[in-house]
């Protein structure tokens, strides 16, 4: 039996989330909607100029391993930190959520990284990432056992700004396939994929990359592109699975020549929309990895990521199990 459903390998950022208005954006130079990579010197001015804020544990596939776990899954992560007191947090936090993670920490510097996410009135954030410790993720990151002992592992398009990181992530796809099992991926952000095109169309049509998350822009860029079905039509053709969400006309499931459309789940109000698509990977991931339908999944998706935007923070604070059974999803 696998010891683990889902392993994820990302980022280990700690997200300090505040809210502010448009002109908070423009003053500051923050391109909205996108995740913006700075240096400690712009982090530690962003950091003094925001409003109160709520400090977690964060990166997108950590907030993935926490969602499968919310569920009653059996997650693992590889994230690098600092031996900081923001590493210390991240560690304590992450493991409290019910995450395995045991990723030996730097001793030095650079500082654990950390996330200014400013969320507009709309609900949109804007990401101002200082990656610091988390860049230096390697290949001796990689937990052999970990990787052929999970059903899925799961990584961000984020990783494949630092050579080392590349090099973990095609070190662990190997050791997937070895062991039989499947490799997942997130696109992350329209920026990212214009940035490594190429590589991540060659992750999937080798078959590194068994499962695609993506949003609409997203995979509109993948494939340079204007039409989402004609980016859907592509991307059917070179990997296994593909979950392409929405926003508010929910999401679209492509696994050959089957089509799933899944609805997004009613809400009551849309408070930010931070760690939407992580924890709708969540939610597939943990219906996947439990050998429900396709459609199935898509639902589980829809439900977690209809929770999170409802609350400020990438942590849903409502228990997911719950949600979905009382959903008549499980």
């Amino acid at each position: 039996m696998p010891d683990y459903d889902v392993l994820c390998i990302g980022n280990a950022i700690v997200d300090i989330i505040a809210q502010c208005d448009y002109a908070f954006l423009e003053t500051n130079g923050i391109v909205k909607g996108a995740m913006n990579l700075i240096n400690a010197t712009r982090a530690d001015l962003l950091y003094r100029r925001m409003s109160a804020a709520i400090e977690s544990s964060g990166g997108s596939a950590g907030n993935t391993a926490v969602g499968v776990a919310n569920f009653g899954g059996r997650a693992a992560f590889i994230g690098k930190v600092s031996s900081d007191p923001l590493g210390e947090v991240y560690t304590r936090d992450i493991r409290a959520q019910g995450v395995a993670f045991e990723t030996k920490p730097l001793e030095n510097e650079p500082r654990t990284a950390r996330s200014m996410i400013f969320v507009t009135p709309d609900g949109e954030r804007s990401m101002n990432t200082y990656l610091g410790a988390s860049i230096e993720l390697g290949p001796e990151d990689v937990e052999a056992d970990k990787v052929s002992g999970a059903k899925v592992t799961y990584f961000e398009a984020y990783l494949w700004d630092t050579t080392r990181a590349k090099d973990a992530i095609r070190q662990t796809a190997t050791l997937a396939r070895a062991a039989g099992r499947e490799v997942s991926m997130t696109l992350s952000d329209p920026f990212c994929v214009d940035r490594y095109r190429d590589e991540f169309l060659e992750l999937m049509r080798s078959g590194n990359v068994n499962i695609v998350f993506a949003n609409s822009k997203e995979i509109k860029s993948l494939y340079q592109t204007a039409s989402l079905e004609e980016a859907v039509a592509a991307i059917r053709k070179d990997c296994k699975i593909a979950a392409v969400t929405r926003s508010e006309k929910g999401s679209v499931i492509a696994c050959g020549n089957e089509t799933v459309v899944i609805d997004a789940m009613q809400i009551k109000e849309l408070v930010d929309t931070t760690g939407a698509g992580d924890l709708y990977a969540a939610g597939f991931l943990y219906g996947y990895t439990s050998g429900r339908s396709l459609k199935e999944c898509g639902n589980l998706g829809s439900l977690a990521a209809s929770v999170v935007i409802q609350q400020i923070g990438p942590r849903p604070w409502r228990n997911l199990r719950r949600e979905a059974e009382q959903a008549g999803l499980l």
